[in-house]
């Protein structure tokens, strides 16, 4: 394993490490590693070299992790605490995040390539939400029933489902973590992790943290490799009780069919195509800032991106030529520099289906704004944020989940007919609407189908609130006081307290 004070130094320089870091799966509390295992060496996709070396899992590894979970879960060590003393864990946990911030956003950003601000901004508020849910672990409870007359009396308890396995996709590795592990171990669950293959380090790092801050072992294991291999095989093992993924529709779908085996409960974060409706009376220029934001935020790569921009007629010209000035400011680049706003495309097959996009855009008619340009020179991928004016709802372009900076630009006439643009795509995860009028506000909120949905901002929030889509946009909701309850059981008990009526006198 790479010296941490090394690390630190790298981190504080923003130095690119002169070899890859290298990072053991995590299991049972220890580093795991295993004769003749396979590795797994990611570029970073801000400079084109070799960053950190992960191992590829086998089916046979992943079946050591979850054997280590289920010991875990079956024999209490963490379901049984108290929640003052699970909460203890999450609130050192959340300390420990904030004391290893640097070296922890330099590793996301060599891996992701996002801009080491983002990076910071997003570990940070990752110990945010460990805060949160360790208040959530002294509070979760069930209920009771004093209703059922003078002999019985009914109590509702909440249970941790069991062993939960999480998948997480690349975009936002330790941030989507955090949204999601505290809240399972809060409700006394342990897990295994399978990360990303190109942003696995972080994920590693936060499992040795949480030994540190007193996890008992086997309760949070992480094991690397490929989705195809070692997602598939965790979202179908027997032994699993609950599945989390985060990641593209057609594989939650594929997750949803590998969870039938044993019923094993199902949580997915999936696609989406947001849209940010605009109404005439809207305050354009705080409109345009957040549109830009909203594409260019993660270089688009963000499953609640406002991709789609819908809006008024009589102001989208207008608009559009703001939103235009905005990100002719944007700065796309090093990911390590700062003072960029916009980093990498995180591999070159997601550069390319981005580049495919853009050229569909081009083809079907629709008007190029700006951007449109891209470099991959030295395996370094960046792509210039874009913007199509008069784009069809119905083509490709405003269809389909593009996950790069890429904005579509629509008009309508009515308030009828944006909300039928904006509920026209199968995905519902979230949505942006602009407007000074209450009541249209209001009606809009109510109209549109999305699990999220923001009023004159965009993509802000805490983990106060709830978070997750409808339609094909995913399952159940993680984060506020529901992300602990997706990880629970109900169990209803009905006690006698007299004698039972009986059958046959």
């Amino acid at each position: 394993m790479s010296n941490p004070s090394n690390l630190s130094e790298l981190a504080s320089q923003l130095r690119l490490p002169a070899e890859p870091v290298r990072t053991p799966m995590y299991i049972d509390g220890k580093d795991y590693s295993r004769a003749g295992s396979e590795f797994v060496t990611r570029k970073s996709p801000g400079h084109g070299v070799p960053v950190t070396v992960t191992s590829r899992a086998s089916v046979d590894d992943l079946n050591v992790a979850v054997a280590a979970a289920r010991r875990a879960f079956d024999d209490g060590r963490w379901s049984r605490l108290s929640g003052e003393q699970r909460a203890t864990v999450l609130l050192k946990t959340a300390v420990l995040i904030r004391d290893n911030v640097e070296v922890l956003a330099y590793l996301e950003t060599l891996e992701s390539g996002k801009p080491i601000g983002q990076s910071r901004g997003e570990v940070n508020a990752a110990a945010g939400i460990w805060e949160y849910a360790a208040g959530l672990a002294r509070v979760a409870h069930g209920d009771s029933h004093d209703t059922l007359g003078a002999d019985m009396f009914g109590l509702v308890v909440r249970q941790p489902v069991g062993v939960v396995g999480i998948v997480t996709p690349w975009n936002f590795p330790f941030f989507i973590l955090s949204e999601r592990l505290p809240f399972v171990l809060a409700a006394g669950c342990t897990a295994v992790i399978k990360p990303s293959e190109l942003t696995s380090t972080t994920t590693l790092k936060l499992a040795a943290l949480l030994t540190e801050a007193g996890l008992p072992d086997g309760v949070v294991n992480v094991v690397t490799g490929f989705g195809s291999v070692v997602g598939q095989a965790l979202a179908e093992h027997m032994d699993v009780d609950m599945i989390s993924f985060t990641g593209s529709t057609p594989v939650g779908r594929s997750v949803l069919v590998a969870a039938g085996g044993n019923m094993k409960k199902v949580g997915l974060e999936l696609g989406g195509k947001n849209p940010q409706i605009v109404f005439a009376d809207a305050d354009l220029d705080d409109a345009a800032d957040a549109i830009a934001f909203g594409i260019c935020f993660n270089a688009g790569q963000c499953c609640v991106s406002g991709s789609r921009l819908v809006v008024h007629r009589s102001v989208e010209q207008e608009l559009v030529e703001r939103v235009k000035a905005v990100i002719e400011k944007v700065r796309v680049g090093d990911p390590l520099d700062a003072t960029n706003h916009v980093g990498a495309i995180v591999e070159a097959r997601q550069f390319d289906k981005i580049l495919g996009f853009i050229e569909a855009g081009k083809r079907d008619g629709a008007q190029l704004v700006c951007g449109g340009t891209a470099t991959s020179e030295g395996e370094r991928f960046f792509i210039q944020p874009t913007v199509f004016r008069n784009v069809d709802a119905h083509s490709e372009l405003a269809q389909e989940e593009i996950f790069g900076p890429v904005l579509s630009v629509t008009s309508f006439d009515t308030a009828e007919q944006a909300m039928q643009i904006a509920n026209s795509v199968p995905y519902g995860l979230a949505a942006s609407i602009w407007t000074r009028d209450l009541q249209g506000a209001i009606r809009s909120v109510r109209d549109v189908q999305a699990g999220r949905i923001w009023v004159n901002c965009t993509i802000t929030g805490g983990p106060e609130l709830p978070i997750g889509g409808v339609k094909q946009s995913g399952i159940g909701r993680e984060t506020g006081r529901y992300g602990i309850e997706e990880y629970t059981e109900l169990k209803s008990v009905h006690i006698q307290l007299g004698n039972r009526p009986r059958w046959i006198a």
